[in-house]
């Protein structure tokens, strides 16, 4: 039993060696470099030595020391696999170890270092993945498509003006950072206690009531570093986000909708992204203003160099197309030869998506922004479990099923039905990715 359990033991540890030489790794030329520079200083010492053995050729009791400690009583080649071997031990013994010392304190409580280096690599080089849109729906999809690639940019809209955004923005005249905040803590490597911190709400009475604290750090930010911009890239280095986070203008814009009263044919003017879910009818039209705000010149440069775009989910009217109603933005997706997948919501939303199907939300959307942007139309196909009051689930009708972009699957969140699944969302869209352009090294 002993020697059957040191023989798996010894079996495992070569297994976990080699995996040190797979590809990709990065790691075999710096082996190999040290495993050279370790071999020179071997040769030097064997010249020092035959040095020292040549002028004390005459003292008998270095001789005899040299003689047992080199194992000259032994065939040669027997001496060569043993010296040979104890040092590839010892070398790899001590690099594995030096690894494991250097880099504790950056690897997580129960993961291998040669499993963080793995899955490192893999990110580095994952597909360039631009992901449009607002809300909870764009942090859920952030949160599962991180553990594919690091090259993912998030692109969010800047209409929003209500809560704690909304009143930094009347107050202090900066951009709304609600929605930036929210994805930069999806993006976090590490959503604990920092994490946390970025997304805690104040409570209570005082001018701090209702506000987030990932808001007032923005808003601080941006006044210390003198922009918008810059005070959201350094709350990325903050959190240690895997990608970015960009606007998709840096202009203030506002969000206007025509309305249709219910039973009624009179249409009301709506002003304002937070006012438009509250207004009882139905979303005719959205429109930005100023209408001709220029997109930020980073976020067309991703979009333009991009793999995939995927656009949704989030609030249709709210979320998604004050992203694609900035023309800049629009034209450069169209331009894009990335694989384009609009993402459709799982449940309806009150106030603004009310008995929509899929083929609702896809016609609403091209409405907007025209037809023949998308390549992919994705759905979910599992309709089990209870939504809130005043929610139904958005089925794929017979016209969603009959345009051939279409393409269902099982994305629902099991504890949370009217959300999607971050991993099973991500896993299907990576998949639809690698059908297009086959999958990338």
């Amino acid at each position: 039993m002993r020697t059957t359990g040191l023989r798996e033991y010894f079996i495992q540890n070569l297994r976990g060696l080699a995996r040190w030489f797979q590809p990709g790794l990065g790691v075999k030329r710096w082996f190999l470099m040290v495993l050279l520079g370790i071999t020179m200083l071997g040769i030097g010492l064997a010249l020092f030595l035959l040095e020292v053995y040549r002028t004390n050729s005459s003292n008998n009791l270095f001789l005899s020391i040299l003689f047992y400690t080199s194992l000259s009583f032994l065939p040669r080649e027997l001496r060569i696999l043993i010296f040979a071997g104890i040092g590839a031990g010892l070398v790899t013994y001590g690099f594995l170890s030096l690894n494991r010392s250097l880099l504790r304190p950056f690897i997580r409580p129960g993961h291998d270092v040669l499993d963080e280096l793995t899955i490192f690599r893999q990110r580095e080089r994952g597909p360039r993945i631009v992901a449009i849109g607002g809300g909870h729906g764009l942090s859920t999809l952030l949160r599962g498509l991180k553990t594919y690639t690091k090259k993912l940019t998030a692109i969010v809209t800047v209409a929003d003006d209500g809560g704690s955004s909304g009143r930094l923005r009347e107050t202090f005249g900066i951009l709304p950072p609600g929605d930036i905040r929210n994805c930069l803590a999806a993006l976090s490597n590490d959503e604990q206690m920092l994490t946390q911190l970025f997304r805690y709400r104040f409570s209570g009475a005082g001018g701090l009531d209702g506000h987030s604290f990932g808001n007032l750090f923005i808003t601080a930010l941006a006044d210390i570093t003198g922009s918008f911009e810059s005070a959201v890239a350094e709350s990325g280095k903050v959190l240690s986000v895997s990608g970015q986070v960009l606007p998709s203008t840096l202009h203030d814009v506002r969000l206007v909708a025509d309305m249709q009263l219910p039973n009624s044919l009179n249409q009301v003017r709506v002003e304002g992204e937070s006012r438009i879910p509250k207004m009882a009818g139905r979303v005719r039209r959205v429109w930005l203003e100023p209408n001709d705000a220029p997109a930020f010149p980073p976020t067309l440069k991703e979009v333009l160099s991009a793999d995939m775009i995927v656009v949704g989910p989030g609030s249709l009217y709210t979320s998604l197309l004050p992203n694609l109603l900035v023309k800049d933005l629009l034209g450069a997706i169209s331009a894009s030869r990335a694989v384009k997948v609009y993402v459709c919501n799982i449940a309806t939303q009150t106030g603004e998506t009310d008995v929509y199907t899929c083929y609702d939300h896809v016609h609403a959307l091209e409405e907007h922004v025209g037809g023949g942007v998308f390549n992919v139309i994705l759905c979910n196909d599992n309709y089990e479990g209870v939504l809130n009051e005043g929610s139904q689930f958005v089925r794929a009708d017979e016209k969603t099923l009959a345009d051939t972009r279409t393409r269902c699957a099982d994305l629902s969140d099991e504890n949370f039905p009217w959300r999607h699944d971050s991993a099973k969302l991500a896993a299907t869209l990576v998949e639809i990715l690698n059908e297009y352009t086959g999958p990338l090294d």
